[in-house]
Order: structure tokens, then C-alpha cells, then sequence
């Protein structure tokens, strides 16, 4: 029998109540979900997270690099990129389950003071990857999950496994993701920054050299870093972000597509299609009524 096999059990009978969409777990940051989870809830941008699957299997896909993972791996996003995922049941059709902890900058550089710093340097620069959990992380994701049933425990406790938790992924072979985003002066970091500035204007037309600015790069530095982290380059990475944001308005808030064209940002309703059509694999307005269809029907 596995080492994990027990810790992995309990983890999945202590998540067995979440819901197909994002249930929170009454613990700061930490959420489940399980079932079968709406496909366009499972495209946007994803925030920085640690997220560990117990059951079935999950896919990410973001610019032209996917990443597959099953029970007893964790995914790790250090920034925020727009993503398309996939969930599938495991091979008995039980359905897929998952736990997160969304990361804290605060908890992350808190922890990064009181421990050396690595001797070893690296020359990765990817802000997202698929692990193997260790039996040490497992055993601190079952002892935060215990606390849903012991809510009087988690303002004293749940801080502890949280950091215990981005301890033991800061020993595994992508812990080097949350040093570099916890880092002023790494390159991730300082993409980050042209990150936050585009999702916060993300309508408003950018200006590549600002954001090189803003990242204390040269243009062609700033370029090349951007692609590493994000797998997309600048003007990529905003019309992601756009059309998703255009997607949300049109199924949540029913607006039409030339107001939704016009409202992330778009100038012209035609182009808005075209890249809507090339990202979704469908025109917007047949792409909405279909999610919509979905939904009424569920």
C-alpha cells in the first residue's frame, strides 16, 4: 500500500462536500470542488494558487503549452494568467475532486525571512507547473482540512498549516516559483508588476514600452521574460484577458456583442469576433446562448 494511500482517503472523504463550482471550506484561502464543473467557469484568469488534486484528472491550457494532472499532484501558479481547464472523472467514474490554497503574499514573505536563502540558482522562468505531492504535504493538507470540522481551531491553527504547507512546496522542484514571485528584483516579479497594471486597464490600449518601463527592463529584456512566465506575449496576454472579461458579460450580464466588443476595449466589433471565434472555437453570440443553454439545462 502507497504511503499516501490513507492521507489521500481521508483528504477526499474531508472535500466530499464541495460543490462543482468553487466551495469555500471556512478556512482563509482554502476551497474544494468536486463533479463535473461548467466549461466556462474553467476558462479565465486563474489567481496565484497551489492546488492539489485528489480525484479524476485536470488539464490546463494556457497559450499552446497544456498540463495534465491527476490524484496526488498539485498545480503551481505563482502569477495570475488566463487559462482554459478541463476536469475529467477518474477511470471508475468517480468524480474529480480538488483542494486550493490561494497564495498570500504576506504569508509567503513572512516565511521567506526566516529561512536561508537557496546556494543553488536556476533558469527557469515559468509561473506555472505540475508536481508529485510528498507525503509531508499530504499530511499538512489533512490536518487543514480537519479544521472544517473544528471552526474554533482555524484562526489559531489554520495560519500554521498554511505556512507549513508553502514550506513543503518551497522544498519541492517548483518552490524556486514562490521565491522569484515573493522577490522584489526577479525577473517574475517585476512581471508581475506590467501583470497587475494590464489587468487593471485591461481596456485601455498598452503601451509595451511603459510596461518595460514599469519592469525596470529594456523592451526586447522585458519582451522575452514576459513570454517565459506567461507562455504569451504582452498583447497576448491583454486580449486574453479581454475576451474572457467579454465572455462574462455577455452570459452574466446579457449584454450583446458589440457592447461587449466595445466595453473591454475593442474598437472594432469584427475583430472582437475573430478572435473570440479563434480563442472559443465559436462566434460570440452562438458561443453565449450556448453556455446559457447549458446553464438553464443543469
Amino acid at each position: 500500500m502507497s504511503p499516501m494511500t490513507n492521507p489521500l482517503n481521508e483528504l477526499r472523504t474531508l472535500a466530499s462536500r464541495a460543490e462543482n463550482r468553487r466551495t469555500e471550506t471556512g478556512i482563509p484561502r482554502v476551497a474544494m470542488v468536486q463533479g463535473e464543473i461548467p466549461e466556462h467557469l474553467l476558462a479565465a484568469v486563474y489567481d496565484p494558487m497551489i492546488n492539489l488534486i485528489l480525484q479524476g484528472s485536470k488539464s490546463m491550457t494556457i497559450a499552446d503549452r497544456t498540463l495534465r494532472y491527476d490524484p496526488a499532484t498539485y498545480f503551481v501558479m505563482s502569477i495570475e494568467l488566463p487559462a482554459v481547464g478541463q476536469v475529467n472523472p477518474g477511470p471508475d467514474g468517480e468524480p474529480y475532486l480538488a483542494v486550493s490554497l490561494t497564495l498570500d503574499p504576506i504569508a509567503l514573505t513572512t516565511l521567506l525571512a526566516d529561512l536561508p536563502k537557496p546556494a543553488e540558482q536556476h533558469e527557469k522562468e515559468a509561473g506555472f507547473s505540475v508536481a508529485a505531492v510528498t507525503p509531508d504535504l499530504m499530511d499538512a493538507w489533512v490536518r487543514m482540512l480537519r479544521l472544517m470540522a473544528r471552526p474554533e481551531e482555524i484562526a489559531a491553527l489554520a495560519p500554521v498549516y498554511e505556512r507549513e504547507i508553502l514550506y513543503r512546496v518551497l522544498q519541492g522542484p517548483h518552490g524556486w516559483m514562490l521565491r522569484d514571485i515573493a522577490a522584489p528584483d526577479s525577473a517574475m516579479a517585476r512581471v508581475n508588476l506590467a501583470i497587475q497594471h494590464i489587468r487593471r486597464d485591461f481596456a485601455e490600449p498598452i503601451r509595451v514600452d511603459a510596461l518595460a518601463q514599469l519592469a525596470s527592463m529594456s523592451v526586447s529584456a522585458f519582451h522575452r521574460h514576459f513570454k517565459a512566465v506567461t507562455a504569451l506575449s504582452p498583447l497576448q496576454y491583454q486580449k486574453r484577458v479581454r475576451l474572457l472579461q467579454a465572455r462574462t458579460l455577455m452570459v452574466a450580464n446579457a449584454r450583446n456583442v458589440t457592447h461587449a466588443a466595445f466595453e473591454v476595449g475593442y474598437e472594432s466589433a469584427t475583430q472582437f469576433s475573430r478572435d473570440y471565434a479563434r480563442v472559443f472555437g465559436l462566434p460570440p453570440a452562438r458561443d453565449a446562448a450556448r453556455i446559457i443553454g447549458e446553464t438553464r439545462g443543469a
